[in-house]
Parts: C-alpha cells; structure tokens; sequence
C-alpha cells in the first residue's frame, strides 16, 4: 500500500491508523503548495483535486476520503480493534462522519489565509458549540469509543489545528487531556513527531 500525505493535514490520522496495525505501507509527501510528489510528477494526475489522503491498496486501485482510507487500515488491522464490528462499528461512523463534517469542515476557514475576518469569526461560532460537544462525551472517557479506534486518530489530527487558530485547547480541559493521552500511544507520538519535523522543513521552505 502507498499513502499520500501532507505533513499535519487529516491525513495524520491515516499514519496514525497505519502504525496502530502495523501493516506494511510507503508514505509519499505531496506539496502542499505545487502538489508534486517527490520524483516530480502531478499528484493530479492520481487524484484530480490533489486531496490527501489518498490510499493506492493492494490492487492498484486509489482509494481517497479520509474516512474511507480509515476503515479500510482499520479492518486490516491483526486484532480489528481499530475498526470494530456490530453495532460499535454504527458508533464508529458516526464519529467520522461528526469528525469530518463538523470539526474537519469547520476548522477549514480558520486555516485559510485568504478568509476574511468575519468568514473566520462566523466559522468560529459554529465550530465552538460542536468542540464543547466532544468536551462533554470525552468528560469521563478515555476514547471515543469503549477502546480506542481509527476516530480517536482522526479527532487528534483535526485538534492539532488549534494551535494556528484563535481556539485555546486548554480551554477544553477533556480534550486536552485526550490529546495528551493520545501523545502517549507510541503509534501517535511516532507519526506526529515525523510530521511534525516534515512540517517544520516546509515552513522554513516557505520562507
């Protein structure tokens, strides 16, 4: 398998479920900016909008939609822990489906530059209410499920995001306490320090 990442993008959380498995993979950067891949080549002539992730499996086949590269890391996970079954696995979609469509979504004009103040402020009153929401289900949980899934990757990833933005987590004592447990798990903690490091050298490309 082959994954297409930018550093500390959404698709974080795909590394993160990648490394829970264990499960062979090559991870190849895209620019953020030119969209070109290491050799050269147009990311856009594998995936036309230049989104990552994006998975290439086993038959060749690009799977795109961060959801869907999740579930499908996590089925192929030796214990199927990350991906559970049965009426969990309903839990399951519903937290990336929250995760991507309420929080993903509504950080995105927070981290446009090109967004005007009022667009930001706007997105910031919708946003906050659906943080204060996961706050209250992660008050006296660990994870988001009974055991920790592909979703706790996922909410990790998105809440990274809080440090370039105007949201303090601190102010969110539960999930800053998730986000410091998820620090913990050595699959985390691995795939965010290399981001991390790959991010930092983009910056500083940029500048």
């Amino acid at each position: 398998m082959k994954l297409y990442f930018n550093p500390l993008a959404c698709s974080l959380a795909s590394r993160i479920a990648v490394y829970e498995s264990g499960l062979p993979i090559e991870l190849i950067e895209v620019d953020t900016v030119t969209k070109q891949l290491p050799d050269g080549s147009d990311y856009r002539k594998l995936h036309p909008l230049g989104l990552v992730p994006a998975l290439a499996v086993e038959d060749g086949v690009l799977l795109t939609e961060n959801a869907a590269v999740l579930q499908y890391v996590g089925d192929r996970a030796p214990d199927r822990q990350l991906a559970p079954s049965g009426f969990a696995r309903s839990k399951l979609h519903q937290w990336l489906c929250f995760i991507g469509t309420e929080l993903h979504k509504g950080f995105a004009p927070l981290l446009d530059k090109k967004a005007a103040a009022d667009v930001k402020a706007y997105a910031l009153g919708k946003l906050l209410p659906k943080l204060a929401y996961v706050e209250q289900h992660l008050a006296h949980r660990p994870t988001l499920l009974d055991q920790f899934s592909v979703a706790d990757g996922y909410l990790f990833a998105v809440l990274n995001w809080t440090v370039v933005t105007s949201i303090k987590l601190a102010d969110y004592p539960a999930l800053a306490a998730f986000h410091a447990r998820m620090l913990e798990r050595p699959a985390v903690k691995r795939a965010f320090e290399e981001e991390r490091q790959l991010y930092l050298a983009e910056v500083k490309r940029a500048i």
